[in-house]
């Protein structure tokens, strides 16, 4: 299968893009964390220059290939397949009146899953192309599958098939969007100003306790907001009383509390974490407003700054649509926005447990200092 894609990709350029896309999402934040730059990464960042050559030698050691890998799997793949691929996401269809309550809100209760295979920024293969034919993104997402199930067996990590965690193996579909980012047009992010640039080069992971992120460090949980689907722990349950919105998630078992009755924000000085939002009714959606975020919060570029702009709206029965508007004039240029599809799961939540990383951010700290001072010996040659 992994050469029949091959070949295909090698005929098509649009599929060749896709291929790229599928790959982004894999590389997730770090690829952008380390391609954005336009200087190089600080020594203490290249902790993994050796990698290449430490995977080529595990691969010749492991008793599996990728394609056997996937081959293993293959009866599931193919049933999981069969299942998303009869209803593709489809952003321009007409939607039904949400649900209701028994107050009469917009129903947004459930389990849901904030996860997928569209990239973030649009590749470039696929500029100026906004959206996908149906059959095109039904062919973007077998492809990401295959990629997705075969994994390399020689990266020292969890095989996330092997516990029924990899996005395949969930109510994942496919989706017509050719980015997350639906705003700027070009599904970019919109250039970082000199600020924010010098911000984001400095949130780098080093070989400091401090430069590695709350969640790496098990302190936090890894789901914004805003919610961008590009990690693991990506599940959520939304409840609902007259009066506030409950947004729950499974990383870190964090709990955002929304007020829907008109609240004023809180004074300036007093500041959290995941922000102080405020929420109200626009038709079938929820839109929550969230300012004062900690100072010493770092995402992506962005401090305390940020304005959050996030609306949360039930499609049917089985998918509630995620949008997220960022403004931080310090940081971007100009605001973004994504849309994410959240598919229904069922529950529970389960018991968030991250107690290994008290650990082993010891041997991480360990290996980042010696790759540094590796580094810093080559140079001085």
């Amino acid at each position: 299968m992994m050469a029949f894609m091959a070949e295909r990709c090698r005929r098509s350029p649009l599929l060749a893009a896709i291929t790229y896309a599928s790959r982004f999402v894999a590389l997730g934040l770090l690829s952008s964390s380390l391609g954005a730059q336009s200087q190089s990464p600080p020594p203490s960042a290249l902790i993994n220059q050796r990698l290449g050559d430490t995977l080529e030698r595990a691969r010749a050691l492991s008793p599996r290939t990728n394609e056997e890998s996937l081959a293993y799997f293959r009866e599931d793949v193919d049933a999981a397949l069969a299942r998303a691929l009869e209803r593709v996401w489809d952003p321009t269809q007409p939607r039904e009146r949400a649900p209701r309550t028994t107050w009469g809100d917009p129903d947004l209760q459930g389990y849901w899953l904030n996860l997928g295979y569209t990239p973030l920024e649009r590749p470039d293969g696929l500029a100026g192309k906004p959206l996908y034919t149906a059959e095109e993104a039904i062919e973007a997402f077998q492809i990401a599958v295959a990629e997705d199930a075969a994994v390399d067996p020689a990266t020292v990590h969890y095989d996330w098939k092997e516990f029924g965690m990899d996005n395949w193996q969930s109510p994942v579909r496919p989706n017509r969007r050719t980015s997350l980012i639906v705003d700027p047009p070009d599904g970019r992010l919109p250039p970082f100003t000199p600020e924010g640039q010098e911000r984001f080069a400095a949130q780098a992971r080093r070989h400091t306790l401090e430069s590695r992120n709350l969640y790496e460090r098990c302190v936090i949980g890894n789901q914004g907001p805003p919610r961008l689907p590009l990690n693991h722990d990506s599940e959520s349950q939304i409840v609902q009383t007259p009066d506030y919105v409950l947004i729950i998630t499974q990383a870190n078992s964090e709990v955002r509390v929304v007020p829907v009755d008109e609240h004023p924000h809180a004074p300036g000085n007093l500041r959290q974490w995941l922000g102080d939002p405020r929420g109200h009714w626009e038709g079938d959606t929820l839109v929550v407003e969230s300012t004062n975020f900690h100072e010493d919060r770092k995402w992506r570029g962005a401090e305390g700054g940020m304005h959050l702009i996030e609306r949360f709206t039930r499609i049917d029965e089985d998918m509630l649509l995620y949008e997220a508007t960022v403004n931080d004039p310090t940081t971007w240029e100009t605001p973004w926005t994504v849309e994410v599809p959240w598919p229904r799961i069922e529950p529970p939540l389960f018991e968030f447990a991250c107690h290994e990383q008290n650990y082993g951010i010891i041997n991480v700290l360990n290996g980042a200092r010696i790759r540094a001072r590796e580094f810093q010996a080559q140079q001085v040659r």
